[in-house]
């Protein structure tokens, strides 16, 4: 018998608590901008047995969002966008990021909506299908946006230029690159955020399959 069975351990009962084993007892907004910056007092089931005292963190709230990794089947090419980014000011090689199309999921959007619209705004490119990745949590030890990840099909034919709302200050440069190019960038550290990294691998995988439709 393994170690895992003597120990109680359950693949079926995992995760061990759920959300009725938290109680929340304060939470209070600290600041309020673009994103919102919470104060949260709770306490949570412990798994010896009991609660835990109240415990204090900070939770930076964000609205969803959702990535997309523009892929033309055909021509075996990927679309990335490039833009300068707030968090990456102090990168000491570049704040301008090589990135997968993404947006955050507004009030009565659906995760797949947001793809669409976001491939159109920052890529110029209309999506022939969409084909769902995995939702997860990016830092789910401070913040609480979820992402939901897709791989677009699309025609790379004529992509390419500068993008964006000008009412959201957005300077976007797309360019198209072969797989190869784009994995060796990946291999090199110069695709460096979650969302490129996931999609990447997920494409790695599944690249040939998608191929062998046509």
């Amino acid at each position: 018998m393994s170690d895992h069975h003597e120990s109680g351990w359950d693949a079926a009962r995992l995760p061990s608590f759920n959300a009725a084993d938290v109680e929340l007892i304060e939470r209070r907004c600290l600041h309020e901008g673009f994103f919102r910056l919470d104060e949260v007092h709770f306490r949570h089931r412990l798994f010896e047995g009991g609660w835990s005292p109240p415990t204090v963190r900070e939770v930076h709230v964000r609205h969803d969002a959702v990535g997309v990794l523009l892929y033309d089947v055909e021509r075996d090419c990927v679309a990335l966008v490039e833009q300068v980014r707030a968090g990456a000011l102090g990168d000491p090689e570049s704040p301008w990021k090589l990135e997968i199309v993404a947006g955050l999921v507004e009030a009565g959007e659906s995760a797949a909506e947001v793809a669409r619209r976001e491939a159109m705004e920052e890529a110029g490119c209309e999506v022939s299908e969409l084909i769902e990745l995995p939702t997860y949590y990016p830092s789910p030890g401070a913040c609480s946006e979820r992402v939901t990840l897709f791989c677009a099909l699309v025609d790379s034919k004529g992509l390419g230029g500068v993008h964006g709302l000008e009412e959201e200050h957005e300077d976007i440069r797309v360019h198209v690159l072969p797989f190869k190019r784009a994995w060796e960038l990946l291999q090199a550290g110069r695709l460096d955020n979650a969302m490129c990294l996931i999609a990447f691998y997920w494409l790695a995988a599944e690249r040939a399959s998608l191929r062998a439709r046509g």
